[in-house]
């Protein structure tokens, strides 16, 4: 990350159009999360302040230039002052039958060229490995205390791991930004310190659920995984703690369990007591 001293009158607004970042939020966000305590900023930005700007591509703007913000072939020639600029420009026009044989070509293929894409990217992924989050998954902030669930708001369509439809197994995608409970989610907020404690959490996410895998969709909303972010505009960055996909067993898998044969497994465990204790309790056991 790089700093920048604000000049009097600079907002987050410009400052982030300045540096190219997608949203004023996510400058203010990061800003409170990196800097040193005494050092947020909740409103307006004194002069002469050191503001902290992430580099990280996730938060800049793609470039999106129009031809007309890109330079020339005639100026990149004029630049380096090539004295052969018009035999370049009678190579292009020797080349100009090549590129129809390469479009006549290339038209035939795309389909093999995008396929052949799409596998090579999927091959390799920071998601490679990685669950996906369901509502009764929960989640962290750095700056609070409690881990409260998801409750998914922008679908009621797709479940992971579960043929019955239960709403504990909805698919979390990057528009899910409601928490259960929805006041103070994650309890007191250690950004808000006071003379009898920290403050209640003012839970404010700063746009979308980020690092999303954008390969699976739900109703064209990208799926939240183990390593998906979102950042809160009070200063808090939030991740996951659990996806909520854990194995469950019950007194049925118990029953048809080999006692030998899983004192071999777990030499140290009763398996008759432990079998005992599930059969007095009649919630499944998560592992």
């Amino acid at each position: 990350m790089k700093s920048y001293t604000t000049k009097p009158n600079d907002s987050f607004a410009n400052i982030a159009e300045k540096f190219k970042i997608k949203n004023e939020n996510y400058l203010k966000t990061f800003h409170n999360l990196h800097c040193l305590m005494g050092e947020t900023i909740q409103d307006e930005i004194p002069a002469g302040t050191k503001i902290l700007i992430p580099e990280d591509p996730q938060y800049l703007v793609e470039d999106t230039r129009s031809d007309s913000d890109m330079i020339t072939a005639n100026e990149v020639y004029a630049q380096n002052d090539y004295d052969d600029h018009e035999k370049h420009l009678s190579e292009d026009e020797d080349s100009e039958d090549e590129k129809e044989v390469f479009k006549e070509t290339n038209d035939k293929d795309e389909q093999n060229v995008d396929n052949s894409i799409i596998e090579e990217e999927s091959s390799s992924s920071d998601h490679d490995g990685k669950y996906f989050v369901i509502q009764k998954g929960m989640c962290q902030c750095n700056q609070g205390f409690k881990f409260p669930k998801f409750k998914v708001t922008s679908h009621q369509k797709h479940y992971w791991n579960d043929a019955d439809g239960l709403t504990d197994y909805l698919a979390v995608t990057e528009d899910d930004l409601t928490l259960d409970p929805i006041a103070m989610p994650f309890g007191n907020c250690k950004l808000k310190p006071s003379s009898s404690g920290y403050l209640p959490c003012s839970y404010a996410p700063a746009g979308k659920w980020m690092k999303t895998y954008d390969k699976v969709k739900v109703m064209g909303k990208c799926c939240v995984t183990e390593i998906s972010e979102l950042m809160c505009s009070t200063g808090g960055k939030i991740t996951i703690f659990k996806h909520g996909q854990q194995s469950e067993i019950g007194k049925s898998n118990l029953d048809k369990a080999d006692s030998q044969e899983q004192h071999m497994y777990n030499p140290l465990v009763d398996f008759e007591e432990f079998k005992e204790e599930i059969d007095n309790n009649n919630e499944p056991h998560a592992w």
